[in-house]
């Protein structure tokens, strides 16, 4: 029996170079787009402007999964049968070698979609009985069965993958519930509300789910899908929890000698690996350019921590926030990322955590939101 998978960062068979450039060319040509580059869209931070966002344009928001993002490709292969693809952002494919996942047509549990991809999270769901189960979060569709869907607005995009994809999977998992078994994961659609349900999200939503979450996503109604970072995708974070991912570099003391060490041949000063070093935040300037942005906090019990880890540490992408004393902290690697955020990001970053929108001023803004929402539905009809 096939099991689901093991490990949402390795989701499946990393697929070679050579086959990897051949599905990025593949996907760059159903997209339209000239470039073979990662065609996901990047949000930006949210600041206290876009409460004024809010009012003027219709947005949905959802909550925001803390899981790993990636691209969904339904294809089929060189002999026509049903394949699929997790599109990590570094922009590596990971081949689903399990054949139980299938996205049959509307009406023919037989046919299966092609020339897809779909945008979404793979989180790990935690069961009442304590076991684990993989599932991906839809949250866009680029793309349905060779056309580009990117031009489209986002409540007719997820119109299209509804109907034409998941109202069809789901009816094939009711028909045939012993199939469920044998799913690598699961597939759901997330759940999304207008902006001004901020507070269902919050009370409803987020309470009830089965992974962890760090925040919202609002995203624009009527804009076009956009590759690379979008102005009308806003991550919203508590202030407390804005992090930011730089290539830390570590620096090790260099120290003299003591008598034991001299008594045994070592004269010279020399690098003392096991003290704790001071850490360099290297922030992406973009063509492989990294400069100092500031120094990481790091204690003691941290570093030794890391270091019984027993894993290459230096010149890691590392996720930090900033404590209340208003030093960077570590919070974990993200080996999922191959750089940084780029300064033009992390500048954003900064400008949330000074210029933050708390929970309570989101909630508080909720009722001007759908005021200024039904006004415009009023002058649209």
């Amino acid at each position: 029996m096939n099991l689901p998978i093991q490990s949402i960062d390795e989701p499946g068979m990393k697929v070679p170079g050579d086959i990897a450039a051949k599905l990025r060319q593949e996907v760059a040509s159903i997209l339209h787009r000239n470039s073979t580059a990662f065609p996901g869209a990047q949000p930006v931070s949210f600041t206290r402007k876009h409460l004024d966002e809010l009012m003027r344009e219709d947005y949905y928001v959802c909550e925001k999964s803390d899981g790993i993002r990636y691209l969904l490709y339904l294809a089929a292969d060189e002999n026509g049968q049903e394949s699929h693809y997790l599109i990590d952002r570094k922009n590596d494919y990971w081949y689903i070698k399990d054949g139980s996942l299938h996205f049959p047509l509307p009406g023919n549990h037989q046919a299966f979609h092609r020339g897809t991809v779909l945008d979404g999270e793979l989180v790990l769901d935690t069961l009442s009985d304590g076991r684990q189960e993989p599932r991906y979060l839809v949250f866009d569709c680029l793309a349905l069965d060779g056309q580009s869907l990117m031009s489209r607005e986002l409540s007719k995009r997820l119109g299209y993958f509804q109907e034409q994809v998941f109202k069809p999977y789901k009816k094939l998992l009711d028909d045939f519930p012993e199939e469920r078994q044998y799913q690598p994961f699961f597939i759901d659609l997330k759940s999304m509300q207008m902006a001004y349900g901020i507070r269902m999200i919050f009370e409803d939503v987020i309470k009830n789910l089965k992974h962890e979450n760090d925040g919202l996503i609002f995203t624009a109604l009527h804009s076009e899908y956009k590759p690379g970072t979008d102005p009308h995708i806003l991550k919203w974070k508590d202030a407390d929890e804005n992090t930011v991912d730089f290539r830390w570099k570590l620096r090790f003391p260099l120290v003299e000698p003591d008598e034991q060490e001299r008594a045994e041949g070592i004269t010279e000063p020399f690098v003392d690996y096991d003290s704790t070093p001071a850490v360099d935040l290297l922030a992406n300037h973009g063509s492989n350019q990294y400069h100092i942005f500031d120094t990481l906090h790091l204690e003691d019990d941290e570093w030794e921590i890391l270091k019984g880890l027993n894993e290459a540490l230096d010149e890691r992408v590392v996720e930090v926030y900033m404590d209340s004393q208003k030093r960077w902290r570590f919070y974990r690697f993200r080996d999922d990322k191959s750089d940084g955020n780029h300064i033009s990001v992390v500048n954003s970053v900064m400008e949330s955590i000074q210029d933050g929108v708390t929970r309570e001023e989101l909630l508080n803004h909720s009722k001007s939101v759908r005021d200024n929402w039904k006004a415009r539905e009023k002058v649209r009809k």
